[in-house]
């Protein structure tokens, strides 16, 4: 479970730039005023990024690209049928980057990494075409629904979608991560959780007690 809401944090931190956006437009109709706050968020979080010293992983340089340069071009042109449509960009460029291999590796605690990697891959294709299918559906509404059916829909389907695929995809890793540690034999068994961290924790607690 610590590991699961460690993935899920990350992610929001990730995409809460472009979450604030649309939740603020979806409550105030204000093109200008979203995409500037948008962007100040965004600038702030690798900001913060820089004075922790912490490495920038390309899903954050990617999602500050895409909020500034869609925030500005909000900010110049103030087309809420842009922004409508700005989202479906979003989603289509992200689920582009999410066809990489590996990029989920940076969601994963050292275990899962070391024996899981393959399912990791797999789930970060589903994730590819959770955005995909995301950026048609925005489309489709941009283009034949008010304001507000579309802010409505994509919100409920955008928190429902991502939560059901990290629930799954979670799962699916955790259950093929814990199936491949137990077949291993008890020799390379032991190495792998020594060398994650796992067997270090659990051997150091008598000495503590």
């Amino acid at each position: 479970m610590k590991a699961f809401l460690q993935t899920v944090r990350l992610l929001l931190s990730d995409l809460a730039s472009s979450l604030l956006f649309l939740v603020l437009f979806s409550l105030t109709h204000n093109a200008v005023l979203s995409a500037c706050l948008g962007m100040l968020l965004g600038l702030i979080q690798i900001a913060v990024q820089f004075a922790r010293r912490k490495p920038i992983d390309v899903m954050e340089w990617v999602s500050l690209f895409l909020v500034i340069a869609s925030g500005t071009a909000t900010v110049l042109t103030d087309d809420p049928r842009f922004v409508l449509f700005k989202p479906s960009a979003i989603y289509a460029i992200i689920g582009i980057v999410m066809l990489r291999p590996g990029w989920m590796n940076r969601y994963l605690p050292p275990i899962a990494r070391a024996v899981a990697s393959d399912i990791a891959t797999y789930v970060g294709f589903a994730w590819a075409g959770l955005m995909f299918i995301s950026a048609m559906l925005n489309a489709y509404l941009a283009m034949s629904k008010d304001v507000a059916t579309w802010a409505l829909t994509m919100t409920i389907f955008g928190i429902a979608s991502k939560a059901v695929l990290s629930i799954a995809g979670f799962a699916a890793i955790r259950l093929t991560a814990r199936q491949r540690i137990r077949a291993m034999p008890a020799d390379e068994r032991e190495d792998l959780l020594i060398s994650t961290g796992w067997q270090a924790k659990s051997s150091t607690l008598p000495k503590s007690a």
